[in-house]
């Protein structure tokens, strides 16, 4: 397992810079965001990461839109960018795209007893990701699927939720993203959850259950064990800070990177 950082938890004001602080404080990745990315900025990454011990990990989509809304204009848009930044996480060569389906309530109408709201959107999600997995095999990288808590979506919850979309749309290149953060409020065992998930799991976020950055003095989020689950089951890829610091980045991130370490132990 290799740890890495979102780029806005890493100190520096330029890539390099942030290149250079991660492999110092010893972060193997950085995840960047997809609506940040420029053309000069990602001619920048390639350029710094080519020479660098750490490397991109993965883009965190920030599509617009919405891929389960009511109006197809606003389904398009989000297809669009997630078709654009696939092709940017390709170009790159991150593990994959992370993309949530959609955030809050539903936006399509309850049809009982025809179909309710839900069910209609995963049928809608499943077709959709067909053809997005389509996309990501053509350019040879993966789409994250990654689940919210109940208080940020009401769809994808829990790392099952995700696995069932994956296993109906049956494409390698579809797969999905476990986050500590909201399987600490999800999921009723959160190392089982991640050994039932297995193979599916191709990234992982890193927060407290207080949405700091992991530590026994910021949370009650047991890490030592949810790594052990993700040893288990054979989990090779980058797991990526995404919470807030509670004080400096140049004293927290450090002291972060170590008990971490010591986690993984």
């Amino acid at each position: 397992m290799k740890l890495s950082a979102q780029e806005n938890l890493i100190p520096g004001d330029t890539v390099a810079e942030k290149f250079a602080n991660a492999e110092k404080y010893g972060l193997e990745g950085i995840e960047f965001w997809g609506n940040r990315l420029t053309d000069e900025k990602l001619m920048e990454i390639k350029k710094v990461a080519a020479s660098s011990k750490v490397k991109a990990s993965t883009i965190c989509s920030g599509n617009r839109g919405c891929l389960l809304d009511t109006q197809k204009s606003e389904r398009d848009l989000a297809m669009s960018d997630i078709m654009k930044f696939l092709e940017i996480a390709a170009d790159v060569g991150v593990v994959g795209l992370v993309m949530v389906p959609i955030f809050g309530p539903p936006r399509i109408s309850d049809l009982s007893p025809f179909a309710t709201a839900v069910e209609l959107e995963k049928k809608l999600l499943i077709e959709l990701c067909k053809e997005i997995g389509e996309k990501a095999q053509e350019v040879n990288t993966i789409l994250l699927l990654e689940p919210l808590n109940r208080y940020e979506t009401h769809l994808l919850k829990t790392l099952n939720d995700a696995v069932e979309i994956c296993k109906a749309v049956d494409n390698d290149h579809i797969r999905i993203m476990a986050d500590f953060f909201h399987m600490s409020i999800e999921e009723r065992n959160i190392p089982a959850s991640i050994e039932k998930a297995g193979p599916y799991i191709y990234h992982v976020h890193l927060a407290e259950s207080t949405r700091l950055f992991p530590g026994k003095e910021y949370g009650h989020t047991d890490f030592k064990s949810g790594f052990s689950a993700l040893k288990k089951i054979g989990y090779d890829k980058y797991m990526a800070l995404e919470c807030s610091s509670p004080g400096p980045l140049e004293e927290e991130l450090p002291k972060t990177i170590e008990y971490l370490k010591e986690c993984m132990k």
